[in-house]
């Protein structure tokens, strides 16, 4: 009997040991920040990266108890930066129990390997969003009534929900980038996740800052709904290649998503804001209402939507271009099997226009002995 091999384990601090176990290490150092409230010292530090900072409580005569908004700072960074941190270990532990247990009942390929495991992420990503971000919407009052999406700006007084919500987005985004090198994606495909995570952050971060949040939510909701359709599709369609019917509901509504965007964009921009009674540029009252701001917003989007469009047409037509590419050899196989196969006469007993016979025999006929 031969001997078996040991794994060995990669060196300290090289790519392969820090890919193995990232997941520990992230999980260290934000159980090291939860440690942090425990003593008086260093609580005060702790507290930036865990709680949602800049709250203001209001009272109003309407309202016998007060009322808590918050408004946004530096400090978000270190908020932010906590739950990259827990974004990156949920990443891990979603992969690791969950999409590698499927993986390997699947017997994937390289590739569809990469895009099961991108697909699988993102659709628990997009589910959550669209849950949580459809209750917070559901409380408020301007998904019935879109001049509330103007009105009163600038809005920088957030509730709790809201202000949460943008701060695990942008978390979530950000984690994104670390987990290119994590995840060890191949080179091919690193440009296209890196165009839509940077324009993820870009938008999600702009209506942040520019107190736009009642427009980013609005826009976010029906966008990660029809992403979820999408990579829900993909991964049943890695499953089995016969179940497609999911992408025919996300391209209808992925193109209903585009009109809403620049519906309610062009509204608010275009008309809303620019009737707005206070217009004028105030970094301190969060105020960005001017021109060159509304129109480089609007630009952003409408850019944006095109450039999807653009990668849509020619996804359906990558897709029709395949789906007639296999519909050819099923056509040649079917008429081949239609026609009959035609007799060929025995060329054999033929020569010279006369008639051979096998085994000598003559034409003639004999004529009979008379007895």
């Amino acid at each position: 009997m031969g001997l078996r091999k040991k794994n060995k384990s990669p060196p300290v601090l090289s790519h392969e040991f820090v890919i193995q176990n990232h997941a520990d290490a992230v999980s260290c150092l934000a159980l090291g920040l939860l440690l942090g409230l425990m003593f008086e010292v260093t609580a005060r530090y702790a507290i930036m990266f865990i709680t949602v900072q800049y709250n203001v409580t209001y009272t109003t005569d309407d309202r016998p108890e007060p009322v808590h908004f918050y408004e946004y700072g530096p400090k978000d960074m270190a908020t932010i930066f906590f739950y990259m941190l827990i974004a990156i270990i949920l990443h891990a532990v979603i992969q690791e129990y969950i999409l590698d247990k499927i993986n390997r009942r699947l017997h994937l390929s390289k590739t569809k390997h990469s895009k099961f495991n991108e697909s699988g992420q993102l659709a628990f990503f997009y589910l959550f969003s669209f849950v949580w971000g459809a209750s917070i919407l559901s409380a408020e009052e301007f998904t019935t009534n879109p001049t509330l999406l103007w009105k009163d700006y600038p809005n920088s007084r957030m509730f709790f929900q809201v202000k949460f919500f943008y701060i695990c987005q942008i978390a979530y985004w950000l984690h994104a980038l670390p987990e290119l090198y994590f995840q060890k994606i191949r080179k091919e495909d690193i440009p296209r996740q890196l165009h839509y995570v940077c324009l993820y952050i870009a938008h999600i971060s702009g209506a942040y800052i520019l107190n736009l949040q009642r427009l980013g939510l609005i826009l976010l909701v029906p966008h990660y709904l029809v992403e979820l359709i999408f990579h829900a599709s993909r991964l049943f369609y890695f499953s089995d290649e016969n179940k497609q019917k999911g992408f025919t509901l996300w391209a209808l509504l992925f193109v209903m998503a585009r009109l809403l965007t620049l519906t309610l964009s062009v509204l608010t921009f275009g008309f809303g804001l620019a009737r707005v009674e206070n217009p004028g540029f105030s970094i301190a009252e969060g105020n960005f209402n001017i021109l060159t701001i509304r129109i480089g917003c609007l630009a952003a989007i409408c850019l944006t939507q095109a450039w999807m469009m653009w990668k849509f047409i020619n996804f359906q037509l990558k897709k029709w271009r395949e789906h007639v590419q296999n519909q050819i050899p099923k056509k040649k196989a079917t008429n081949t099997k239609s026609k009959p196969a035609k007799k060929e006469p025995n060329r054999g007993n033929f020569a010279n226009g006369a008639v051979k016979f096998e085994e000598g025999t003559s034409p003639r006929k004999r004529k009979s002995k008379v007895l």
